[in-house]
């Protein structure tokens, strides 16, 4: 399934090293990790990760290049 999403917010970014929630962050830059808020322009049908695999998985994919930019696991639903 396809859906444009939008990053509403990024809540924080966290350092690998030593697992610091950077909650100032404004940008996620490659390889680095962090929790986000996005909103999609249809209705997405998702599990939390640790219910479904399958379904609690997705990629973030750059409509004008077709390039992965992003991937997702979803922790929390409707919050």
């Amino acid at each position: 399934m396809w859906a444009r999403v939008k990053i509403k917010e990024i809540v924080y970014k966290m350092d690998v090293n030593t697992l610091h929630r950077d909650e100032t962050a404004t940008s996620l830059k490659l390889n680095e990790i962090g929790r986000v808020r996005m909103r999609a322009t249809r209705p997405l049908f998702l599990d939390e990760y640790d219910r479904n695999r399958e379904t609690g998985a997705l990629i973030l994919v750059d409509e004008a290049t077709n390039r992965t930019v992003g991937a997702a696991v979803v922790s929390t639903l409707g919050r």
